[in-house]
């Protein structure tokens, strides 16, 4: 997998260096780092989702390089992971998953802000749903559910303040958000 991150973060840095459009350009590049990892598979499974964290975290990683608004970048990245998996046939709902998972491990390691992280990643992974006509309520709990992992895994205090971000944000459909958190606390 970090493979996967370093030839996402190289292309990412290559494809945004010296564009008019940088946040185009992490969309498409993204895309085609997800179709390129998931060709041939089709179903986005365990090896799949840590194939598009890996591209997700990469794209973070890349874009951060550069200098790019968090926030646009998460927005830029999630939008390429669902073009791509959706492109190749994959589980489109298993890839935001990974890519929210992505997007707050590769915060966390580069000493961003994993709450505002978090809320893009799932903010970004509903409006992404609605513009392919997939289930923004599953969308969210997938992203919850990424967010969620990857704050775990990072540890300390990190999965608190995912938890205390997702819930205090007012754009967030705090009934789907608290489901999620319920469900993730009682694995």
């Amino acid at each position: 997998m970090d493979r996967i991150i370093d030839e996402t973060t190289n292309a990412v840095v290559a494809a945004i260096h010296g564009v008019n459009n940088i946040f185009e350009a992490l969309t498409d590049t993204v895309k085609n780092q997800v179709v390129n990892v998931l060709s041939g598979t089709g179903e986005v499974a365990a090896s799949g989702v840590e194939a598009v964290a890996s591209v997700a975290s990469g794209a973070i990683k890349g874009a951060g390089q550069v200098g790019t608004s968090l926030t646009d970048t998460i927005f830029s990245t999630m939008s390429g992971v669902v073009k791509g998996a959706s492109q190749v046939g994959g589980d489109v709902i298993s890839a935001m998953r990974g890519a929210a998972q992505g997007i707050v491990s590769a915060t966390a390691e580069t000493g961003g802000d994993v709450g505002v992280a978090a809320v893009a990643a799932v903010e970004s992974a509903i409006k992404s749903a609605g513009e392919i006509g997939a289930d923004t309520s599953e969308a969210a709990k997938a992203a919850v559910g990424g967010v969620l992992d990857a704050a775990t895994t990072v540890g300390g205090s990190t999965a608190q303040t995912v938890r205390d971000a997702l819930l205090s944000t007012a754009t967030l459909p705090r009934e789907i958000v608290e489901s999620a958190i319920n469900n993730k606390d009682k694995d």
